[in-house]
């Protein structure tokens, strides 16, 4: 491989869109490789966009970093993936991605009148959480959806 074909982590953040940091830290995790020069500055192959490209895609329907890690681990090592790799990858996320969407539906029909918070300040929220029963359910708005409630969710949504 040319020298010429490898990026430098400011390359790499650069078109990512990610931040330098951020490179540094999925590589730390084992997410991206890099090579060292022989001065020990990291050198990453274009085929690495590609994976950043995933990652982002994948955080934002809510995958953890396990997750990611375990989808990106089982790509051929050996190659570049294909789109076929890619695809075959992404199949998985069909369902969850349908479920999230399921959710999102009952969260915007149900907002004129409750967003299911048990915060009593509605009318109708003695009928649906008498007594603030929902408090027993734990913190957070207790009638959202379950796909609405996760913390992997929080903050995942496309900027």
């Amino acid at each position: 491989m040319r020298s010429t074909d490898l990026l430098t982590v400011g390359e790499i953040a650069r078109r990512s869109g990610f931040a330098e940091s951020a490179v540094r830290y999925y590589e730390g995790l084992g997410l991206l490789a890099a090579t060292r020069t022989s001065g020990g500055q990291r050198r990453f192959e274009r085929s690495t966009l590609r994976r950043l490209a995933f990652i982002r895609a994948a955080r934002n329907i809510g995958l953890s970093l396990d997750e990611v890690a375990a989808a990106l681990n089982s790509l051929p090592a050996k190659r570049t993936p294909t789109r076929a790799d890619w695809a075959q990858l992404s199949l998985g996320w069909r369902q969850r991605l349908n479920d999230q969407i399921d959710a999102l539906v009952a969260l915007r029909d149900g907002l004129d009148s409750c967003i299911g918070c048990g915060c009593l300040s509605l009318d109708r929220c003695s009928i649906s959480n008498p007594a603030d029963t929902a408090r027993l359910d734990g913190p957070g708005a207790a009638y959202l959806p379950k796909k609405l409630q996760s913390s992997s969710n929080a903050g995942t949504l496309p900027a």
